[in-house]
């Protein structure tokens, strides 16, 4: 799960549906009628994790329009899992799912779940449902047809140290977004949105035959919910975001955003590693964080084993997504100090990086001259400069195609009460910033539980037993709190 939430975001080698029956006059998000009822078998393999959840896990297709303005158009397909509750007589509905991304598959997600500690209560009182979103995966995938060099860029620029270095990486951009545009999945562009993402996911409430369903979301999962809420605010049950994103999702301003993730969470490393001397990192905080600047400046000079500046920037923007991964960042920079390479990371996913650009850049438009991206990248340098050079570059968004079907979803405060958004205070790749932004718009909608912990993702993984606790609680009773909660630190078991 830690893989999956920090790919999509990580430079390291470098993360009420439109239904049949609508009427002329009918919106994607008001058309009604019942899809057919999933025939559950096994799982692919690759969805089956070896944990003693997996075998439970069911897996179906269900087909849904790429274009819900068209219900009766164009169908394309999404594979759906289901770990079913074992107890009926506490099962209350179905638990949609999404682990994070976008790009990421989510088939696997309910029993990745389970195996973490998924409480009993919680799997009793629902049928923990997983997908793949359109595009990804076993549901209908797209493709930028990305060469091998390209998948192993990721889907992070370089780090910009001058206006100069943004004109050099704007071709490569560039030739992304064509790439992406004369695909032969091409024909899926505009489509493949969180809003069209939302809309299968009420498609297969409907399938399921229930008339609400709850949600829990992680990462870009936090804004696939609250899209689904807005859109679908009446079948929206109990909603819980975690680490969650800004009201805009990844538009340039979420992935600007990056950099003060980065500089939100990196004392805690720094911290580590200066009570750790035997890495040779610093004995102070200040120390360590020296030596970053200074193993960024040398390996931008002279890499080791392919590792430059802005690949080491991102191992350790990766790897401060998990506490547990402090030894291992640090054995890292130790190695890289002494010279030595690390170890080849496998390629970025073809299908992982494209489905990423098709739903960042098709969310919602980006600035399209290199000039607006010198700015962005001069200013961030400045306010975030550990990762801001890299999260104000430019990217293929900056050279999508503008056949974008409908305006972004706008987050807002209409609809129940029924939000729950937890958040690490110090989460690198979700920062507390963008979440406190989304707890405004919700207005009345949300209460948020903050955990004082750094890392990415708090429930179940965490172990922050006031807000896995708050979680659970709501999940299985409905009990949130009454107004927003900050949970102490709590010391490492």
């Amino acid at each position: 799960m830690r893989k999956t939430l920090s790919l999509a975001l990580a430079a390291t080698a470098v993360a009420a549906v439109a239904m049949p029956g609508a009427s002329a006059a009918a919106t994607p998000d008001t058309v009604t009628a019942t899809p057919d009822t999933p025939r559950w078998g096994p799982c692919p393999q690759q969805a089956a994790p070896q944990n003693a959840d997996a075998p439970r896990l069911e897996c179906a297709t269900l087909d849904v329009p790429l274009d819900y303005r068209n219900p009766d158009g164009q169908q394309i397909e999404i594979a759906v899992s289901r770990l079913a509750s074992e107890d009926p007589s506490k099962r209350r509905g179905v638990l949609l799912t999404n682990p994070g991304g976008p790009g990421a598959s989510g088939l696997d997600y309910p029993a990745l779940l389970a195996g973490a500690g998924l409480p009993k209560d919680v799997l009793d009182s629902y049928d923990v449902i997983g997908f793949d979103p359109r595009g990804v995966g076993r549901s209908t995938p797209v493709t930028c047809d990305l060469t091998p060099q390209q998948q192993a860029r990721g889907n992070f620029p370089p780090y910009a140290h001058t206006a100069a270095d943004v004109a050099e990486e704007a071709p490569f951009a560039r030739t992304i977004a064509e790439q992406c545009a004369t695909s032969r999945t091409a024909w899926m562009l505009p489509y493949t949105t969180t809003a069209n993402t939302a809309r299968d996911m009420d498609r297969i409430r409907a399938a399921l035959g229930e008339p609400k369903a709850s949600y829990f979301g992680s990462s870009y999962g936090s804004y696939l919910g609250a899209v689904y809420t807005t859109l679908f605010p009446e079948r929206s049950d109990r909603i819980v975001l975690d680490s969650n994103m800004g009201p805009g999702g990844y538009d340039l301003a979420g992935f600007r955003l990056l950099g003060r993730g980065m500089e939100d969470r990196f004392p805690d490393f720094a911290a580590y590693a200066a009570a750790h001397p035997e890495y040779g990192l610093g004995t102070t905080p200040e120390q360590v964080t020296a030596t970053f600047y200074e193993l960024a400046k040398r390996l931008d000079a002279e890499p080791v084993g392919g590792i430059d500046g802005t690949l080491f920037r991102g191992v350790t923007f990766e790897n401060l997504y998990v506490e547990g991964y402090m030894p291992k960042l640090a054995k890292e920079w130790q190695a890289l100090d002494q010279g030595r390479p690390l170890p080849t990371p496998p390629p970025f996913p073809e299908n992982l990086s494209a489905s990423h650009f098709y739903v960042t850049c098709g969310d919602s438009p980006w600035p399209g001259e290199v000039r607006d991206y010198q700015r962005t990248a001069a200013i961030d340098r400045l306010k975030y400069p550990m990762l801001g050079g890299t999260t104000g570059n430019i990217k293929p968004c900056a050279y999508w195609p503008d056949d974008r079907v409908e305006p972004p979803v706008r987050i807002g405060d209409r609809g129940p009460s029924n939000v729950l958004m937890v958040q690490n205070e110090r989460d690198p790749g979700t920062p507390l910033a963008g979440a406190m932004k989304l707890r405004r718009a919700f207005g009345d909608r949300a209460t948020m539980v903050t955990a004082d912990q750094g890392g990415h993702g708090v429930y179940p993984f965490g172990r922050n037993t006031c807000a896995n606790n708050t979680v659970t609680a709501f999940l299985t009773n409905g009990q949130r709190p009454a107004e927003d909660l900050a949970c102490a630190a709590e010391p490492n078991k």
